[in-house]
Order: C-alpha cells, then structure tokens, then sequence
C-alpha cells in the first residue's frame, strides 16, 4: 500500500476544520527572543491556516507572575518537573491534533533543559520540534537530552542547512525527517536610509546598528574597537546598540557589560559616535531603526551559532550586513548577500565598513540582493512551510512515539540460546556483562526457580528444543533440591562460584519463588521421579511460610498452590494455606487501601503485579471468598498507575519506589515489572473472560519491544536476552538471568494465551 504523498494531506489540513495545534516555547510580554518568534509563528500559522484552533503552553520562569495574552492555555514551570507532566496532562485532554516546541536548552528546566522530556514522554500525539540552536559538540546532559527529543518528534525544524548538517551528522537523525525554514521576518519595505534618518534625530550620519538583547555573547566590543579607525575616515559615523540588557545577565551581575562598553568607548575616545538604546522596542520601532540603518553589524564571536533572528531580519529589511563567520552567517550572506570578516577582529570590521562607505555603489548591489532573499523568509512563506511540516508530522503520525511495530509484525520466536549459555552443571548464573555470564557473581534461587517455571511451560510446547529443556529442567531442579536445607525448613538463596552456599536461609521471597517453581513442577513434569521429588520438596518447605511476613512471598506460594491444587485437589494441608495466606492478603487491603491508594501496601516496590494475581487466581477457585474482588480492584488501580500519558507501560522504578505519600520513581524500570503485569493481567483474563485486559496484557509486553519512555527494546532478537532495565536515557545492556527470564516467561506466557484467544475451525465452522 503506498503512502499517502504530503501534499494531499497539505490538502486536507486545509479542510480540517477541527485541527488543533498546542505551541510550546517562552510567550510574549515575556521578554526574550524565543517568546517573540512563537509569538509571531503562532500569528502566521493562524493566519495560514485559519480554521484551525491554536493554543499555547508558555514556560514561565519561577515565581513570575505575567500577565500572558488569551491564547495562553497553559502555564509551565520552568523549573518544575511535574510541572511539566501535568500541563501533558492538559495537552492531551485538550484533543490536540499536533504539539510544536520551540526548543533552547535555557528556556526549560533540569539538567540541560531535561525537564522537557517528562512533558514529551506523556504527548499522545505528533510532535514538531523547532530547534534554535544545534550544538555540534554538545555535553553529556545535552546529548542524552538531544537524542531523546529527535526520537520522540516527528518532525525536526532548523533554521538553517547548517543545523540540518548537524543533526544528521552529529545525532545521525534521519534526513528525511528534517525541515529546514528560515527564521521569520516582519515584511519589511525596502526604504532609502537618508529619508528615515531625520525622523530618528539621524540626519547627516552614517548609521551602524546592532540589535538585540545585550550580553557578551554579542561581542559589541570588538565593534567598539573597530570605531576609531571608521571614525577617522567618516567621523560621522554613529553605532547604534539597540535592545535592553538580558535579562538572565541582568539578575545575575546588573548593568557591569554595558558599562564595561561605555567606558571602553570613552576611553578609545568614540564616546559620542556611540549611542545605547537600552530598552525593548516594538517592532514598529524596529522597523524605523533598520530603515535609518547603512550597516547592519553581528560580532558575534561564537562562530558555532546557527541562528540568528536580528540577522534574518537585517537581510529582510535590505540592509547591508558586515558579520563573524559563524555558521548562520556563513549561510545566509553567501553568494554577495554580505560581508564577511574574521571574529575577534576589530581591523577587519573597520575595513570592511570604511570600504563600504567609501563604495555605495556595492552597498546597493548588496542591498538588492539582501531583499530579495529576504523574501523567503517573510512569515507567511514561512507559516506555509511550517503548514508542510505539519502535514507531514499528521501524516506520519505513528512514527511519533517512535516504538517498533512489534504486534504487525507478530511476537518474536522463543530462543533459550542465552539462558542455556547462562546455566552451568550446577545452575543458572544470576548476572551477565553484556551477554556473556558473570561467574564473580555466583548462583541463586530466585533465578533457578523462575527456569525451572519456564522450564515447566515449555514443556509440552513445541517452542523449545527438548534436550536444551531438559538439559536446562534437570540443573535447576538439582539447585533447588540442593537449595533446601532440612536442619531449618528453610531453601537457601545465594551459592557462589565455587558452589559453596553463603547462608543457611534465603530471604522470604526466595522461599515463596523456590515453593511456587516446585509447586508448578509436581503438578506438571512428565517424569513420575520428578514430580515426586518437586512434592516432597514442597511439603517440606511450605510449613515454615505460616511464620512468614513478607506479602509477595505468600503471594509467590498461591500462585504455585493454585497451580498444584489443580492436579491435586484433595490436599487439605494446601488448602489450608491457601485460606490462611488469602486472608492476610486480604487483611492488608482492609488496612492500607483507601479511595485514593487502592492497594495492600503502604507503598508499591518491586514485583507488584503478584499480590493481584494470587488473590484473582485463588479467588476463581473460592467464590465465598472476597480475593477475586481484591484482586482485580488492585489490578485495575495498578495499570492505571503503570500506564503513561502516552498510553505505554510505564512500571514503578527502583530507584526509591512509590510511597503512598511521596513522589514516585519513574526509573530504573525493570522487566520484572512488565513480566507481572503480563501474567496478572492473563490471570484476570481467563478468569473474567474480559478481552481488555488481553489488551492490557499485551501493553505491559510492549515495553520489551520498545513501548517504554524511551523509545529503545530491551529485547535482544540475536541472543533472546533481555536488558536488565530503562534508564531515562538508555537501557542497561547487561543481560542477566532475571531479566531475560523475565522476557521468556512473558513471551511464553503471551504466545500461549493468544493461542487460546482465537476461535478453533470446530468453532469458526
């Protein structure tokens, strides 16, 4: 089926009366450059496109109070992480169809501007990204952030082919999914200077003008310095520096550089041929400087900088412009558009203009062909330029969270390659650098006994390769027996390399994990000998978990009961349990649970998704008792908190977890998250026969695939491992036995009840 081409969807956006576009960036009375430019692309696209409804989110500094025009929807704080979240919150309430940020690192809050991407980790719809700079060697935090943001927009706009170099090269962004659109201009008439002196108090002077808001960046003193040798050939000469101080300068050390150029120009004796106009001015005024404007001068020493707007709106005006090399300039002034000299050269601008002056005759030639480029750049080219970014970004919009397309193309094949490298002849290794096993770090329980779960799946499946099964089956049966140390009921947890055990009982939740994996076992391993021994192992163990405190290790050992209870109904000591370990689940829900808190827990930690998933498991077998209520009630109140704005999974992290009455961790997330929702999930499935949480089911898979805030799979298709966890930036490319346990579990588990979803030909017939 071929795409359909931009311009038929330029088309309908014409049509499309309910377009609704929310633009992002500082908003006028604000004052820096970036809230004038959206100011004035949100008045050009609306004129472009008049039916559409145009909103905006404006960044506001702390503490500000400002008194924003009526299209303000949307108020951010700049410094404010969640700020950010909830005004994505509001953004997707709003039924936009398409979002355009206005990006400079300075302007959003966190670590190189960071906070931005908690803004864009929850947009549920296209973005288009405007970037006002593009750094070519940019820092760590910068580059984290700059590839997070061009994979998470649509569309990526730079002012100049310069940027567009950059982000190709650079940040090996896809060339297609640039636009490069000049930075807008009022439309200027192209007037003579001469006439437009005299209404300024100019009449007789030979003008050079800078303009913007003041700052060293702007290198006004090597123009200073050039002033005696232009004064001493035209003395009636006169440098305008028009704009006030900025304001971040301002706060941080007052008026210091502008009297800094005050004084240098006193002291180089140009004081009169001098003149600071420090305050803003609207563009009317604009308009009457740059029309008594001979030389339009940008000493910008920052040869690195691709935007400029003073010098777009110089060369839109016709003016005659004397600029440093850097790389908008270089651009912009090319084929005899300008005059370019060395930066930091105070010579070479004195020569350049006193040629100029001595030649208007060039000065015309320049002026002509200054005003003609500048009519690329007037607003309206640009908002139609700006509409066919648009129309692609709509176009294209299931690129916008950049996730692979993982349920097109079906789930992948199981491969046991990985955890086959990582099991020995004694057991599976817990930890891997890369994809290669970590013998430092020994062996444990919780490990083997989630592969002998998966190992008990598989087997009368014909995903896996049986001798690899049974090879994998047999290890990690033996650790578990091994594991389980008769002088205390206890299993132990940690063994090291050198297959000596480091503690005479494991952690509760190990206990819980060994009893469900031989729970499972005694229920379905087709060797009588095996089963056998995965009985009395049970036995053994599940005794001392009526002492036990921990709720995921009574969750872990209904899970394996509900399993056994099935083939072995008639055991009372595990009925037993079961009442016993239900009821204090149950309990916690009564104690902890509230409208707001719908759990059992005063926090959610790790593993979450098990405490439902026991109680609904237990519950479809216990219709007197109130799990099966329990169990779904939590369920339905934890997806909701797992899933982001954007509609992906989104699991607690481990990095401080979630408290009832604090800030939750967005990350380390861990596959383990996605691996128990994936089975709670299908538990609640088979037992309501509700599709949704199939639907569910498969969101939480998503995030191995890459359906995660990053945008990147934790899935490794060549090994069959999985990434130990989502970093905000990365993922953690280790691939040990819990995480690619996790995937394989998950893949099986997902595989088969899809399986059992669709209608058999008896059925279909």
């Amino acid at each position: 089926m071929s795409r359909e081409k931009p311009q038929s969807r330029h088309l309908r956006i014409d049509a499309e009366t309910s377009l609704k576009i929310v633009f992002v960036g500082t908003y006028i009375p604000r004052r820096c450059g970036i809230a004038t430019f959206t100011a004035d692309l949100v008045s050009a696209v609306g004129a472009a496109l008049p039916d559409a409804e145009i909103l905006v989110a404006a960044m506001n500094a702390p503490n500000a109070t400002v008194a924003y025009p009526p299209e303000i929807r949307f108020i951010i704080d700049e410094t404010d992480a969640s700020s950010h979240g909830k005004a994505a919150s509001a953004i997707n309430a709003s039924d936009a169809n398409l979002l355009c940020i206005q990006h400079e690192f300075g302007i959003f809050g966190g670590p190189a501007g960071s906070h931005l991407l908690t803004l864009l980790r929850e947009i549920r719809m296209p973005v288009v990204t405007t970037f006002h700079s593009v750094l070519a060697t940019p820092d760590v935090e910068q580059r984290k952030v700059m590839d997070e943001l061009t994979r998470r927009s649509s569309r990526l706009v730079v002012m100049a082919e310069t940027g567009a170099s950059i982000l190709r090269e650079v940040y090996d962004v896809d060339a297609a999914k640039i636009d490069v659109i000049p930075h807008g201009i009022p439309d200027f008439p192209l007037l003579d200077s001469g006439a437009a002196k005299e209404p300024m108090g100019f009449s007789g002077r030979k003008i050079l003008l800078t303009f913007g808001l003041l700052g060293p960046g702007k290198g006004i003193e090597y123009a200073i310095r050039a002033l005696p040798e232009i004064v001493s050939g035209h003395p009636e000469a006169l440098y305008v520096v028009l704009g006030a101080t900025h304001p971040n300068l301002v706060t941080s050390e007052g008026e210091r550089y502008r009297e800094s150029l005050r004084e240098l120009a006193e002291e180089l004796g140009v004081g009169p041929n001098v003149r600071f106009e420090d305050r803003y001015v609207t563009l009317d005024e604009l308009e009457r400087y740059m029309a008594a404007t001979d030389i339009y001068l940008t000493p910008y020493p920052n040869e690195a900088q691709i935007t400029s707007g003073t010098l777009a709106q110089a060369i839109g005006a016709g003016k005659v412009v004397v600029s440093t090399p850097y790389l908008h300039a270089q651009e912009l002034l090319a084929g005899g558009k300008g005059i370019l000299v060395a930066s930091r050269d105070s010579g070479a601008i004195a020569t350049a203009v006193n040629r100029l002056f001595d030649h208007p005759e060039e000065m015309e030639i320049i002026r002509a062909a200054a005003y003609k480029e500048g009519r690329n750049m007037i607003w309206p080219a640009v908002a139609a330029r700006y509409r066919q970014s648009f129309a692609r970004a709509l176009a294209d919009s299931e690129r916008v969270t950049a996730f692979p397309g993982w349920k097109s193309r079906g789930l992948p094949g199981l491969k046991l390659e990985h955890l086959s490298r990582m099991t020995d002849g004694t057991g599976l290794f817990q930890h891997a650098i890369y994809d290669v096993p970590l013998y430092s770090e020994g062996y444990c329980t919780d490990d083997n006994a989630r592969g002998l779960i998966l190992c008990n799946q598989l087997d009368a499946s014909e995903d896996a390769d049986p001798t690899i099964l049974a090879r994998m089956s047999t290890v990690y049966l033996a650790f578990l027996a091994d594991a389980f140390n008769p002088g205390n009921g206890r299993f132990r947890n940690f063994m090291s390399h050198s297959r000596i055990w480091l503690e005479e009982a494991g952690s509760e939740d190990s206990h819980g994990r060994a009893l469900w994996a031989l729970a499972t076992g005694a229920a379905s391993m087709r060797k009588d000998g095996r089963r056998l021994l995965c009985r009395e192992l049970l036995q053994a163990g599940a005794g001392v978990v009526e002492s036990f405190t921990s709720p995921r290790a009574w969750a872990f050992t209904l899970i394996g009961l509900h399993e056994y209870l099935k083939t072995f109904p008639g055991d009372m000591q595990a009925h037993r349990l079961r009442i016993g370990l239900i009821d204090r689940l149950i309990a916690l829900w009564d104690r902890y649970s509230s409208r707001e808190w719908r759990w059992s827990e005063s926090s959610l930690s790790y593993d979450n998704a098990r405490l439902p998933q026991a109680l609904i498991a237990s519950g479809s077998k216990l219709p007197e008792s109130r799990a099966l209520e329990v169990g779904l009630a939590s369920l339905e109140w934890l997806v909701g908190i797992q899933t982001s704005g954007a509609g992906h999974f989104r699991p607690i992290g481990n990095e401080g977890f979630y408290p009832s009455r604090g800030e939750r961790a967005d990350f380390d997330q861990q596959p383990l998250e996605a691996q128990a929702t994936v089975a709670a999930c299908l538990e609640a499935w088979r037992v309501t026969g509700d599709k949704r949480w199939l639907s569910e089911a498969e969101r939480a898979f998503g995030w191995f695939m890459g359906r995660n805030d990053v945008g990147l799979p934790l899935y490794d298709p060549e090994s069959g491992g999985c990434c130990d966890g989502l970093q905000p930036d990365r993922v953690n490319a280790n691939q040990g036995a819990e995480s690619s346990l996790a995937f394989a579990l998950s893949l099986v588990d997902l595989r088969q009840a899809l399986a059992a979803s669709r209608p058999s030909i008896k059925q279909i017939a």
